[in-house]
């Protein structure tokens, strides 16, 4: 793994070393939320095309590319970001598959979001079979993943409220705001829930809300609605989670500030203004201080995801590699057809007696001998990870 801060120059597109796939991944962990976006919007102007895939979620930008396909300059990275190819880059989607590389081990959101990206983008454009095969290579291992993980189901909705719960104490009873209302406001709307908490709900589209609440047995908040927060009373903790500037009035501020309601804002970009965070110091979590927060598994655990991870891209790899020894498969096979045609036809102005049976027996026999000379080397061809066999054979059959 390299970290670069400027796109690769090196990424070779032609020849027997040319890299099959590259991975430009910017991670909550070492570039942050306002990066990655600006890292995000630079990627949507590259449009829509066979030759790449970008993964964004709320801790990660990832551009994945098949260099043969993509026929343009690779992106500018961003400081802190990296830049994998090949085995790293295979290894590292089915890492995120897997939920390995998740700020809570084994939750669902990521694969949900990975199959919801790739069935968009093959919804519209075909995409390169390099990475076509790999997606659903690390699709197919995190579902194997997640079967494996017992116990409630964990999303990053459940970091949030630890975190509130760090520093108010158990959450049964306690009077949780959540604003938003898309997937993580729900996930969190409804762990709240479950944790006995008292939920509010506020969203720019009051009818959303409505309905959320409806199903939460809880009650709403006006959006952006100066000295709404005081009239709740009491209120132990807000989680957000929009697109968007979440917008409090100064009274509604000064509010949070003598209280020191704990606020984790899971949005990316931050939704909060920045007044608040500075105001609350340690109380205040944005989306990327959870970027490592739940990374507790153990070691049997661990262990059998690093196999699955393992044996998974070496099954991705080896296909790469038989792709890549496919035309010299061919080469050889035509080469050796035609050497055995030639002996045939020297044979027949040789032996021109020869009766149809009798050269129907001759060229038989040629086929096997020739299939059988050829077993070994076209097996050896077809398992080469290295690409050493191939470019051996070339040699050796003049091809």
């Amino acid at each position: 793994m390299t970290l670069l801060e400027r796109p690769p120059a090196s990424v070779a597109l032609t020849g027997p070393h040319h890299t099959a796939v590259v991975a430009l991944v910017a991670h909550a962990r070492s570039v942050p939320s306002l990066r990655r976006e600006a890292f995000a919007s630079e990627l949507a102007a590259l449009g829509e095309g066979p030759g790449h895939v970008v993964v964004h979620t709320c801790h990660r930008v990832e551009l994945y590319v098949s260099p043969a396909a993509f026929g343009g300059e690779l992106p500018r990275l961003p400081a802190g970001a990296e830049l994998l190819d090949d085995v790293a880059a295979a290894r590292h989607l089915i890492s995120v598959a897997c939920g390995l590389d998740s700020a809570v081990v084994g939750e669902a959101q990521i694969l949900h979001q990975l199959r919801e990206t790739i069935a968009d983008r093959k919804a519209e454009r075909a995409l390169d079979p390099v990475l076509d095969r790999l997606f659903q290579a690390a699709l197919r291992a995190g579902r194997a993943a997640h079967a494996w993980f017992t116990g409630s189901p964990r999303s990053l909705a459940d970091v949030a409220l630890d975190r509130i719960a760090d520093r108010v104490g158990p959450l049964a009873g306690r009077r949780i705001l959540v604003v938003g209302v898309g997937r993580m406001g729900r996930l969190t709307a409804f762990a709240a829930l479950r944790r006995g908490c008292a939920v509010v709900v506020s969203n720019r589209g009051q009818e959303r809300a409505t309905q959320l609440a409806h199903e939460i047995d809880g009650t709403t908040l006006p959006f952006g609605v100066d000295d709404s927060l005081s009239e709740l009373g009491d209120l132990d903790g807000i989680v957000v989670a929009i697109g968007g500037e979440w917008r409090v009035g100064p009274r509604d501020t000064a509010w949070i500030r003598e209280r020191g309601v704990p606020i984790v804002d899971l949005s990316s970009p931050p939704a909060v203004d920045p007044a608040l965070p500075a105001a609350l110091g340690s109380r205040f979590v944005s989306v990327d201080d959870l970027a490592d927060d739940d990374n507790g598994l153990g070691e049997r655990e661990r262990d059998r995801l690093e196999d699955l991870i393992s044996r998974t891209g070496r099954d991705y790899c080896h296909w790469l590699r038989t792709r890549d020894a496919v035309p010299a498969i061919q080469a050889v096979v035509e080469s050796a057809e035609l050497q055995r045609r030639t002996e045939i036809e020297w044979l027949q102005r040789r032996l021109p007696s020869l009766s149809d049976e009798d050269l129907a027996i001759v060229d038989q026999m040629s086929h096997r001998l020739v299939a059988a000379l050829l077993h070994a080397p076209l097996t050896a061809l077809n398992d080469d990870t290295s690409g050493d066999i191939e470019r051996a054979a070339r040699e050796l059959f003049g091809v």
